[in-house]
């Protein structure tokens, strides 16, 4: 049922529709139309802006699904994304540079690397499992980084726009479509992930192992599923990566990247596809709104030289203000304000305990 609207879902088949009522279908179609009509009203920077967020929403997607969903922490996240980026790197090198090679190949050496990390991380839990996913964060650094000082220059490996049937991708107006498109795309299928057997699994798993093992889950292969799923999407996020950014170096892949996309899903609500998306929103564009603000204060010279500091401890404070005041995160408060005008004049009082 969508709150407060008077719709009721009489079927498995109308419970099971991604857009189940005319407003949902009308603020659909009103979001199209925005997200196309955007480059006839934005400035190529403000444009350069939603890019790069649909970027970081593939990448948010994908931890989602092995944080969020399936409840496994991972700090290796740049690792995956490193290891996608540099496979496409080594493959223009060899002079397959075509996305019909390079983007199925970092999913393969993604899903090579999601079960090298999972079938271990069965036996691991909480930090345990965290510090494992770090340690190949940096076993995939340190190759990479011997890749680029053996094979590759010692700054990096350039990367020329991606050629697709005679069309060259390039230009701020061609990549906003394209990762507009895959980011919608991505969405999709983890919208969809969280309604099928595997999603329903993950989540199981997630609020009680022994529980979805004592129902017949096997939880062992949806454990090492959910690794290889998030791994997949995100080594494709990361080929995406070095096509857009035209550049691939060591550097890029810190674990301040990491660090980043935990805030993103963190900030925006783990567990929701919806979230993620608002996180990578939330976390793309806060450096450029402190930056804006800092240049607007008109503060004495120097002040840049704090600037790199604020953000990271921005990521820290947001972090522990969304956990402790906001679980639930941006879509728990873009859930509220959407149940506020869907019951509005009336409220919901919450039930008071009777000592």
């Amino acid at each position: 049922m969508a709150s407060g609207s008077g719709y009721f879902a009489t079927t498995y088949e109308a419970d099971l529709r991604l857009v189940d009522t005319p407003l949902r279908w009308s603020a659909l179609c009103a979001l199209v139309i925005a997200l196309t009509a955007l480059p006839l009203l934005a400035s190529p920077f403000v444009l350069e802006l939603v890019t790069q967020t649909a970027l970081a929403a593939v990448g948010a997607l994908a931890l989602n699904i092995l944080t969020g969903l399936a409840g496994q922490i991972s700090l290796g996240h740049a690792g995956f994304i490193a290891a996608g980026a540099f496979t496409t790197a080594m493959l223009v090198e060899a002079g397959w540079g075509s996305p019909l090679a390079t983007i199925p190949s970092a999913a393969v050496v993604g899903a090579a690397l999601g079960v090298a990390v999972g079938i271990p991380a069965l036996r691991l839990k909480g930090l345990y499992l965290a510090l494992g996913t770090l340690a190949m964060h940096y076993v995939v650094l340190y190759a990479a980084g011997e890749l680029q000082t053996r094979w590759g220059s010692n700054t990096g490996y350039t990367i020329p726009p991606p050629r697709l049937f005679g069309l060259v991708l390039k230009g701020t107006l061609s990549w906003y479509y394209a990762l507009v498109f895959i980011a919608a795309v991505v969405l999709l299928v983890s919208v969809n992930l969280t309604r099928s057997r595997a999603g329903r699994a993950f989540m199981a798993i997630r609020d009680r192992e022994i529980a979805a093992a004592s129902v017949g889950i096997h939880v062992a292969r949806y454990k090492v599923l959910a690794f290889v799923t998030s791994s997949v999407i995100t080594a494709v996020a990361g080929a995406l990566f070095a096509y857009y950014r035209g550049f691939v170096s060591v550097e890029a892949f810190s674990l301040f990247l990491a660090v980043e996309y935990i805030a993103m899903v963190t900030i925006g609500g783990l567990g929701s596809a919806l979230g993620a998306v608002l996180g990578a929103a939330f976390v793309t564009l806060l450096p450029y709104a402190i930056d804006g603000v800092v240049g607007r204060l008109e503060l004495p010279g120097g002040t840049e030289y704090y600037l790199f500091p604020a953000k990271f401890g921005a990521f820290g404070l947001l972090m522990a203000a969304f956990l402790i005041f906001e679980p639930e995160g941006l879509v728990g408060i873009w859930r509220r304000v959407r149940n506020w005008f869907a019951l509005w004049p009336f409220r919901r009082r919450p039930l008071r305990s009777a000592s």
